[in-house]
């Protein structure tokens, strides 16, 4: 066996053990905020050694008790959301084999759906299942082509409501540019937000350079006697420093590559979920990114506190570190439920 693969042997086997012995309640009604935080240091390593007392949880600025809390190896439940409209569609078998590294990785109690959009949106299977070889071979079957139509705010709203109802944590993990092509008005990044602070659910985000293909006729000089080029459909410009008469001048087709970066609100929605956001570049491998992403799911932190006012209305959530050099990412809001 592989280095690679007696580590996740092991800690399979940990997670077995602590699920049995230590089954955790993740969700405590409505008295109970719910916090999953991932902790990194200066490095971008994460930190799994911090107990209930590293942390300080503040409530529209006021210092919250933490009542619950756990650091052991944690089980999920995700959408993964797979963009599979036509500006993707050169990465597509990447996207394909970076979700079959996610699958390959997952641990006793995870369980996903694996959803993808283009000119509808799909979610398969029908429930939440931990079966890898349902799960690839969705990735390897029931994937639909390019599409002309990209709905990435419907589509991360759809997974939204298909995680609501699972216990434990909820995640949503989206592949895309973010360019949006088809969600109904007015939904929006910041509507999508709203519902993941509504049913606590994480999202991370893989946004994608935008590549569009753009073809224009451009003017070019003719050398002297040349047949002078043909009217055009389009109005005739004066190119500027021409050193020909405008008689001598003829058209040309130029394919330009644009590039564009993903949408920012990508990672808008990422970090006010508490969830991640990594931008796809050539240093870094999609794989390892999704290495990444499943180690941060089984190792973050669970704390929860009881709100003093409960009054119905969106609260502002910090929480932070006292050890110096760390970072805390972890949702930013909740809705503080009436009594």
């Amino acid at each position: 066996m592989s280095r690679l693969g007696l580590s996740v042997a092991l800690t399979a086997a940990a997670v077995a053990v602590v699920t049995a012995q230590n089954p955790p309640s993740f969700r405590g009604g409505a008295d109970l905020v719910s916090i999953y935080a991932t902790v990194t240091d200066r490095s971008g390593r994460l930190v799994t050694d911090l107990t209930r007392n590293d942390f300080e949880v503040r409530d529209n600025g006021r210092r919250q008790t933490v009542t619950h809390f756990t650091n052991d190896l944690q089980p999920f439940s995700a959408v993964v959301m797979i963009d599979r409209s036509g500006s993707m569609a050169s990465h597509f078998d990447l996207v394909r084999e970076a979700a079959a590294t996610l699958v390959e990785q997952l641990l006793p109690g995870d369980r996903l759906r694996i959803g993808n959009f283009g000119d509808d949106i799909r979610l398969s299977p029908e429930t939440f299942t931990g079966d890898p070889e349902t799960l690839m071979g969705i990735l390897r079957e029931n994937l639909q082509d390019a599409g002309a139509l990209s709905p990435v705010w419907a589509a991360v709203n759809d997974s939204i409501t298909a995680v609501a109802t699972e216990p434990g944590r909820r995640v949503v993990l989206i592949f895309s540019d973010g360019r949006d092509r088809g969600s109904p008005a007015p939904l929006g990044v910041n509507e999508v937000i709203r519902r993941a602070e509504a049913h606590d659910v994480m999202v991370y985000a893989i946004g994608f350079k935008n590549i569009e293909r753009e073809t224009q006729r451009v003017w070019s000089p003719r050398r002297p006697g040349t047949t002078p080029p043909t009217p055009l459909p389009f109005p005739r410009p004066v190119p500027p420093g021409r050193r020909f008469p405008i008689e001598q001048w003829g058209t040309t087709t130029v394919t330009r590559f644009k590039e564009t970066p993903p949408d920012p609100g990508l990672e808008k929605m990422a970090a006010a979920s508490g969830g991640g956001y990594f931008a796809m570049s050539s240093s870094v491998g999609l794989e390892a990114i999704f290495a990444r992403v499943a180690e941060e799911l089984h190792r973050q932190y669970w704390l929860g506190f009881t709100p003093t006012n409960r009054d119905g209305t969106v609260h502002r959530l910090e929480v932070k570190a006292r050890r110096s050099g760390l970072t805390v990412r972890a949702r930013r809001d909740y809705v503080a439920a009436r009594q």
